[in-house]
């Protein structure tokens, strides 16, 4: 998840120190300017930097003991032969972890979307895109590891540990847990009866950049999986950053399938199954989500994403309710996890306001 904004200069850090002895002693690159681009939600950061003659590149900065450049480097290779615009690797030293990137820009289809541009065009092109890297990258997500049950339990195993525990103070009883562990197979069952395609994983309005090239630009692809062909296309229209009316987003994916059909591979067996298996593959993302959010404030100190998680439960409680099979996991939730959810974050949003995360809230019992 990449957030683009504007950070103090990085003074006498000596990763920054060693970039510029790369670019300059090694690379003989042209170094007139170096300045922060953007930060995400692991320890990578991205630098922006000048040539003499005015022109830009970027630089990732990838400390090896902490991140490991080879699944960018992968994936970027397999995602350019699918025909989307990713940024060209121009030079790696993997030793130390650094890569020299082509510079898309810093134009975010999520600023422009909450500047108020119209985003039909802008989804028409991210959508076409997908639409390459799922038919197109067929090949190349027979290459990936897959989005298999462990991961897909692994990632909502989050929720009930950093979001329920952690973030709203619930101590869980059995009963609950059991609840959990049944709706979690239901959504395992569902991503598992897929097509698989090349997903991914964070196809959203934070990595996506407008470029007058190509446009979108696909950047933050380092963790794709081989999985459910509506994984990205619930990041895309179910998007934890910005949110559309029910109507338009049902017809995005209405028209998406049309796209896939008229390319020769229609998923599902009808439009209400396909809208079934994206509703419900939602709503394991943003379960995970849930927990990922938390879990960047409560153990990393990152603050910045708390203001999206009324946005990310909305979606959880919305997809619930809409089905009568998730009817007693939809109760739960409206039950013991809305009523503690304003408070709580509330909490945690003043403590990121003071400097810093609480000391650990102790767990409460289960509500009677």
């Amino acid at each position: 998840m990449i957030a683009f904004m504007r950070i103090r200069p990085p003074g006498s850090d000596i990763r920054v120190d060693q970039i510029r002895d790369w670019l300059t002693a090694q690379l003989h690159f042209p170094l007139s300017r170096l300045e922060p681009a953007s930060f995400d939600a692991s320890f990578r950061r991205y630098f922006r930097v000048w040539r003499s003659d005015g022109t830009t590149r970027i630089v990732m900065d990838a400390p090896p003991d902490k991140e490991d450049t080879g699944p960018f480097l992968k994936v970027a290779q397999l995602l350019a032969g699918c025909g989307v615009h990713v940024p060209q690797v121009e030079a790696v030293d993997r030793q130390r972890g650094f890569v020299l990137l082509e510079d898309l820009g810093s134009v975010l289809y999520l600023a422009r979307l909450r500047g108020g541009e119209d985003p039909e065009a802008l989804y028409a092109d991210a959508l076409e895109a997908l639409r390459r890297i799922q038919q197109q990258g067929l090949p190349a997500a027979s290459l990936l590891p897959p989005y298999d049950r462990a991961a897909l339990e692994r990632e909502m195993a989050l929720m009930p540990e950093w979001f329920c525990a952690r973030h709203l103070g619930l101590a869980l009883d059995a009963q609950e847990r059991a609840l959990l562990a049944g709706t979690f197979e239901r959504l395992v069952q569902v991503a598992l009866e897929q097509p698989v395609v090349f997903v991914h994983r964070d196809y959203h309005s934070r990595n996506l950049l407008l470029t007058a090239r190509d446009n979108p630009g696909i950047v933050d692809f380092q963790d794709a999986l081989a999985g459910p062909v509506t994984y990205d296309l619930v990041s895309l229209l179910k998007d934890c950053y910005i949110e559309w009316p029910r109507e338009r987003v049902e017809g995005w994916v209405q028209a998406y399938r049309a796209r896939l059909a008229a390319a020769g591979d229609a998923p599902g067996a009808s439009d209400a199954q396909f809208l079934y298996w994206f509703d419900l593959m939602g709503l394991q993302r943003h379960v995970k989500v849930l927990g990922i959010f938390a879990r960047l404030w409560w153990r990393d100190g990152k603050s910045g994403y708390l203001a999206d998680l009324p946005r990310t439960l909305q979606y959880v409680t919305d997809a619930a309710a809409r089905y009568p099979e998730l009817a007693p996991f939809s109760d739960w939730l409206e039950r013991r996890i809305r009523p503690a959810f304003p408070a709580a974050n509330a909490h945690a949003l003043s403590q990121a306001a003071a400097g810093g995360p609480a000391a650990p809230v102790p767990a409460r019992g289960p509500a009677v």
